[in-house]
């Protein structure tokens, strides 16, 4: 399978003609191979424009939602980011790409492990990986310059917002199950403020300050 081709097409139809405009973002979506961090038995539809389970009832966001929460992060390159949800690692592959630092925060055991040997086998040496409630942060490494926030919770974990440093920005989608919105939350002066870029469908954030059990 062409996976350079497939990639080129995404880049095209999915990115660029939806809006995506950070050459250095198109850059990274470009150079990566998404394929490696999709279950072998998907990988024909790793490039396709949808979400893809990736076990223990996770999903990997369709290319573009990815690229447009990286865009929407704003990154020059000297940013040290918190991940809330490692998932499979492309995400974190890809800020990892465009940034000093990425720390990553995974609740699921299984899928830590696996995403941090991919990463680490990739050559990435700018990631660190743990397992722990996301909604907590990762308070030993803050502040962070920006922080991302990979699935969906009815407010904003009060943790992240603390660990949040002065100019700092927090691209998170907030919500219900059937109605999330993408939100990029400013912190300014002490204060923060939010604006809204589009709908979106995320898994559960749960943990202490997101959602106990999931969506009910």
């Amino acid at each position: 399978m062409d996976y350079a081709a497939l990639r080129k097409k995404m880049l095209k139809e999915q990115l660029i003609q939806r809006g995506i405009e950070n050459q250095r973002v198109l850059d990274a979506f470009y150079s990566l191979e998404r394929h490696k961090f999709i279950p072998e038995a998907l990988r024909e539809s790793a490039y396709a424009d949808y979400p893809l389970a990736i076990g223990e009832n996770q999903t990997i966001s369709q290319p573009f939602i990815a690229a447009l929460m990286t865009e929407s992060l704003d990154l020059s390159g000297r940013e040290r980011i918190l991940e809330i949800g490692t998932g499979s690692g492309y995400q974190t592959a890809i800020l990892a790409t465009l940034a000093k630092e990425v720390y990553s925060v995974e609740r699921i055991p299984g899928l830590a492990a696996k995403a941090e040997a991919l990463l680490k086998e990739c050559g990435y040496a700018n990631i660190k990986v743990k397992i722990g409630d996301g909604t907590l942060g990762w308070q030993e490494h803050a502040p962070f310059d920006r922080i991302i926030v990979t699935a969906a919770s009815p407010i904003v974990p009060e943790p992240l917002i603390r660990q949040l440093g002065e100019n700092g920005k927090l691209v998170l989608p907030l919500g219900q199950q059937l109605s999330q919105v993408l939100t990029v939350i400013e912190k300014r002066s002490g204060g923060c403020q939010s604006r809204q870029i589009c709908g979106c469908v995320f898994v559960p954030l749960v943990g202490r300050y997101g959602l106990r059990d999931g969506f009910q």
